[in-house]
């Protein structure tokens, strides 16, 4: 570290207090969420001129982002999906900032490029962040994100020319597009324009769904759906493969529990009907044969099951069990060729198990190894299907699986400069300190000496319903290169074992996850995987605020800490954009107990001035639409405040970014670049013979 500590920019403070249930808690750095303020971008451009005067002096960076940019270069593709005869799929030479998207009149076909979006913009920070082919295949609606946002504008493009046509449709944020059987227009969903100087940190309410009729401008859009009454509701409207019928998704925030009404589309006046109204568990729609409409749903069933309900009989007492609840958590149901393919995790890794109509199992698909394994879409009719398997030492892998033989072999395999068999994955189990047991999985380079030595990277995310599933990152492929073991705990939040998993760390439970990956890390210590010092602990999101939570939990843990676009300001996450539906997971500061809860682990008042932190480099994106960057604002403020001794406290502000989405290769390379000198100059790392 440096033998003199570092010279932080002044933030101001004010003295603005918040009244939270008789608790006054003072919030002095409030004047960082004007993220448009001139005092704001001021503040913005000196933390960035400290970090990055610090990172540009440490002698290994340039040799990491040269390595780096030379691991990042090889052809990636994604599982094509098939329509109208044609496939389509994405497609990376190796460094485009973004990934093309190609189309095939046939497997063996000669592809073309649909749609280049390294074209519409010179560095790269327009992305392709979502996109529906019609049934017929001729065309093709899709969404565009500027600089990391949320918000997307959707366009229609003719497959056969490459072309667009006049359709642009604007303010559309979490939704896709599902267009009707005759390809004359799709549904989606978009929320009113936002007014005011804050509109793009303003919250996000009343989404409605809409029909867009090809051809016409958006003002002309059919309103199909709306709640007022509702402000909190999610609309996403899916047609039927059979044309019959529209979905209509309902959501509540994040919350697992869903609603699921339809709307019969052969019959043009027909009302929308309320299927399962009770928001009482998840169900997540299969497919349909006729009125029988198949169900991936927890009701009674924590892990998972499939159900069938005939919307002719539409009575509980009338529900079938197709597939029951098994010992794994069901994470997903594919229907192809007339089978359910069930994704099931054990103990994080993927099984795919297949079933007929009757729900009887026939088979299962053999997987490569410990991994993870997704894909398996397609049409009742088609007769193969893909699907993507990668771990923490196999790039992302394309198999075509043949449904009448069972038989998968190799579509497309990445030529990457990552010899797998240097390294070895296990997967561990640890105790937290209430006596849950919780998997880990470690890699590492062969014949690693376990000696307390061995610098550390440790990852988490704890939230959401999301798996912590073995997964390649080109990124943890260097660091592994470089000589560090990773960790990834799968902690309790997700859903590595059902809903039951994750509501264990919702709410009230939330400080079980802390636990879980606190306990992560003294494993590897107590295990002599690593030491303190040599131990560093990283994740984004929801995983930023774990790595928040724990540092100012047990700031002697760690050698480094590195929250990413984190929620750290616990008492206002609720008050920005999308922030309110996450209530479901954190529990709201508007309610007394559960404001005592939040308050008591809240990474931005759990700070404590005279500390010695951890050295920490936080990092976001200053268009980040969706956690709002002032977490990450406020929190480097306060820790730069609080904290002593020679330690540095950096702020890594990146410009024309948001949460990570439709993020540029180059701008990936330049923060892993960042992030790595910053752990080899605070872990004391020894970097490989001749590795610089």
């Amino acid at each position: 570290m440096s033998s003199q500590p570092l010279v932080y920019p002044l933030t101001p403070t004010g003295d603005h207090i918040d009244d939270y249930h008789g608790t006054k808690v003072a919030d002095p750095y409030r004047w960082l969420e004007d993220l448009d303020s001139e005092e704001t971008r001021k503040w913005v451009e000196a933390q960035n001129a400290v970090t990055f005067d610090y990172l540009e002096k440490i002698p290994e960076r340039e040799a990491i982002r040269k390595r780096l940019t030379a691991l990042w270069d090889f052809e990636k593709f994604s599982a094509p999906s098939k329509k109208g005869g044609r496939h389509f799929y994405s497609y990376n030479s190796g460094l485009q900032n973004q990934s093309v998207l190609n189309v095939m009149d046939s497997l063996d076909g000669q592809p073309r490029i649909l749609l280049d979006p390294n074209t519409l913009s010179e560095d790269g920070t327009v992305a392709l962040t979502g996109g529906a082919i019609s049934e017929d295949g001729k065309l093709f609606a899709y969404g565009l994100s500027t600089s990391g946002s949320d918000w997307q504008e959707w366009k229609v493009r003719d497959v056969d020319t490459a072309t667009d046509l006049p359709d642009h449709l604007k303010w559309v944020k979490f939704s896709g597009a599902s267009w009707t059987k005759d390809g004359k227009g799709f549904f989606y969903s978009r929320y009113d324009e936002p007014v005011g100087e804050a509109k793009l940190e303003d919250v996000n309410y009343n989404q409605k769904l809409f029909f867009h009729t090809l051809g016409t401008n958006q003002s002309d859009d059919a309103l199909v759906y709306e709640r007022p009454d509702h402000k909190d509701w999610g609309l996403h409207g899916t047609v039927t493969e059979d044309g019959r019928y529209l979905l209509i998704h309902v959501s509540m925030g994040t919350d697992s529990k869903n609603a699921l009404f339809y709307k019969d589309l052969s019959d043009p006046g027909a009302e929308v009907i309320k299927l399962l109204k009770d928001f009482d568990a998840m169900y997540s729609f299969v497919g349909n044969e006729g009125s029988v409409f198949w169900f991936h749903t927890d009701l009674d069933a924590p892990r998972g099951r499939l159900i069938a309900i005939d919307t002719a009989r539409p009575d509980r007492s009338d529900w079938q069990e197709l597939i029951a609840e098994s010992d794994q958590a069901l994470q997903g149901v594919g229907l192809v060729g007339d089978r359910f393919f069930l994704n099931y995790l054990r103990d994080a890794s993927t099984q795919i198990k297949i079933f007929d109509l009757a729900g009887k199992p026939v088979g299962e698909v053999k997987l490569p190894g410990l991994g993870t394994a997704g894909g398996f879409g397609g049409r009742r009719d088609d007769r193969e299907t893909f699907y993507v398997f990668t771990s923490l030492t196999t790039p992302a892998t394309i198999f075509r699986y043949d449904i009448a033989s069972g038989e998968s072999s190799v579509f497309r395999a990445p030529d990457v400069d990552f010899d797998e068999t240097d390294y070895e994955t296990k997967q561990v189990f640890y105790e937290s300190p209430d006596g849950t047991r919780v998997p880990m999985f470690i890699c590492h380079r062969k014949g690693l000496t376990l000696d307390g030595t061995n610098p550390t990277y440790l990852y988490g995310y704890g939230g959401f319903g999301i798996p912590m599933v073995p997964g390649f990152s080109v990124t943890v492929a260097e660091w592994l290169k470089m000589g560090g073991i990773y960790a990834q705990a799968c902690i309790r939040g997700g859903s590595e074992y059902g809903e039951g998993w994750r509501q264990a760390g919702a709410k009230l439970n939330r400080q079980n996850v802390f636990d879980d990956f606190i306990a992560a890390a003294e494993w590897l210590i107590d295990n002599k995987y690593t030491s303190s010092k040599k131990l560093a602990i990283g994740g984004g999101s929801n995983g930023g605020l774990l790595v928040g939570a724990c540092m100012t939990q047990r700031p002697d843990l760690f050698g480094a800490c590195m929250p990413a676009v984190g929620v750290l300001d616990m008492l206002r996450f609720h008050k920005f954009t999308i922030g309110w539906a996450w209530v479901s997971d954190y529990g709201s500061p508007d309610d007394p107990d559960e404001f005592n809860a939040i308050y008591e682990y809240s990474p931005l008042h759990n700070l404590k001035a005279g500390t010695s932190y951890p050295p920490t480099m936080i990092t976001t994106g200053d268009h980040d639409d969706r956690v709002v960057p002032a977490h990450s604002f406020k929190f480097a403020s306060a820790l730069q405040a609080a904290h002593t001794g020679d330690a540095p406290v950096l702020a890594r502000i990146e410009v024309k970014a948001g949460h990570g989405m439709g993020k540029s290769t180059q701008k990936m390379i330049d923060e892993a670049s960042d992030k790595w000198a910053f752990l080899v100059k605070n872990l004391d790392m020894q970097l490989p013979e001749g590795y610089a």
